[in-house]
């Protein structure tokens, strides 16, 4: 019996082996160039109500569309989810007990005689401390893996979030591109006018140079905004994964449902049962709660119990038993035991202080929210006159009944405006985006107007 047990412990022990497989590096970089590369089904999302939307770049992206893509393809996301892999591996890596110790020693006399026979001692043993602290150190396993799923998702909603921004920049960045443009032109057309009544006599150096550096002014704007519509294209493809050179094309300005305050104000109450980043501090107390409660465990007296068999050079065999005992004499865990409660302490305070920051985030979305209403609301019911306005100017210009300066002047009043309207307009859009996060929004969203 004695030599067929390890043996079979030998066979065990090979079966249950995991093998190598190399997992080799690749030296090339691998950046689409295209949406076309991009992983695209919406049923791989942790969001249900999006599993039937249907992405076809072939008519343009909309924000919903560009949303999904990101959540899909972000690289930062594919380390997150890496990260959540390993900590399942890890839980499931807790949940395993320790395996048995076996020991076998053999002694070889070194004078041979009547009755003398080589010896052996053979054993098993078995640390029973590991099973008191097992169902503490799983249940910190389980909450550790609850914690990072839940991080995981509070990465996706911060991604979606970010994608949603950065189609909302370049959304309106296209618009007052426009704006710019119109501006320059105008700007432009007003320097060449007032070289020529240099030229002739009629306008004095200073003057002419005024409406250079207006012009020239108006030129250095458009350029930067150029420059940031080009930073806000390679950031929206570093969100997607896509090489910097890849060209998206951008449709309908998605409308966020707006949140009324009522609405916002019962989601605050229920924040920690919404909030996936309050949720994963919860899970994250919990697991150190039981790392807390696995240390109290771990100070009574480790033992190690373990069963025997001997035979000794005269052929005596006896069977026996062996037990290893901790003396809690200087140590019995105190340490460690401080130290899980210090970090259980800090748990606490942090989610504490998340909690009231997350509140206070959404009281000042909400009243930067009411004040751009205000500001917007008051712009809009001046543009409809400005407009009016403008093209009573334009008249009078091709009449002569006005002179290019002063036409100039008041559209590009008006031009500023409505490059004041739009900056307010993106300002409304990524407050409710950002609102929508704090809150734990659901993501809905629906599309108004067909703009390209």
């Amino acid at each position: 019996m004695l030599k067929v047990f390890p043996l079979s412990a030998a066979v065990l022990f090979v079966s249950a082996c995991a093998s190598y497989q190399p997992l080799p590096l690749n030296d090339q970089p691998h950046l689409p160039e295209d949406v076309a590369h991009l992983r695209v089904d919406p049923r791989d999302l942790s969001f249900p109500h999006l599993a039937t939307y249907k992405i076809d770049a072939a008519d343009g992206l909309d924000m919903t569309e560009v949303a999904i893509l990101a959540v899909l393809n972000n690289p930062e996301l594919k380390l997150a989810r890496a990260d959540a892999n390993i900590a399942h591996a890890q839980a499931f890596a807790a949940g395993l007990l320790p395996d048995p110790q076996f020991n076998l020693s053999r002694d070889f006399p070194r004078q041979s005689g009547p009755g003398i026979t080589n010896a052996y001692n053979a054993g098993i043993a078995y640390d029973i401390n590991t099973l008191i602290t097992h169902a503490a150190q799983s249940d910190a396993a389980l909450a550790d893996v609850k914690k990072a799923d839940l991080n995981l998702l509070w990465q996706e909603w911060q991604v979606i979030a970010k994608a949603r921004m950065l189609f909302a920049q370049a959304y309106t960045q296209t618009r007052l591109v426009h704006w710019l443009m119109q501006n320059r032109d105008l700007l432009a057309i007003q320097y060449q006018k007032s070289k020529q009544a240099l030229a002739q006599g009629n306008l004095t150096a200073e003057a002419a140079d005024s409406a250079l550096i207006a012009w020239q002014d108006a030129e250095r704007q458009l350029n930067d905004l150029q420059r940031q519509q080009a930073q806000t294209r390679q950031d929206l493809n570093a969100l997607l994964g896509l090489a910097p050179s890849a060209t998206l094309q951008l449709v309908d300005n998605t409308q966020l449902a707006s949140l009324a305050d009522s609405a916002v104000q019962q989601a605050l109450q229920d924040l920690p049962q919404r909030r996936p980043d309050l949720l994963a501090l919860k899970a994250g107390y919990a697991a150190q709660d039981a790392r807390y409660r696995q240390a109290i465990l771990a100070q009574f007296p480790a033992f190690n119990l373990g069963i025997t068999r001997a035979q000794d050079t005269a052929g005596l065999v006896t069977n026996g038993f062996t037990l290893a005992l901790t003396l809690p004499l200087f140590n019995a865990n105190r340490g460690n035991i401080k130290i899980e409660e210090a970090t259980r302490q800090r748990l606490h305070d942090e989610y504490e202080i998340r909690l009231n920051a997350a509140r206070a985030d959404v009281l000042r979305l909400l009243a930067d929210r009411r004040l751009i209403h205000e500001q917007l609301n008051s712009l809009d019911k001046h543009l409809p006159a400005l407009d009016q306005a403008a093209d009573r100017a334009r008249t009078a210009l091709a009449s002569g009944a006005i002179d290019t300066a002063g036409y100039v002047s008041f559209e590009s009043v008006r031009i500023a405006k409505h490059i004041e309207a739009a900056n307010l307009q993106q300002a409304l859009l990524e407050n409710q985006i950002s609102l929508l996060i704090f809150v734990g929004g659901d993501f809905h969203t629906h599309v108004s107007g067909n703009v390209k």
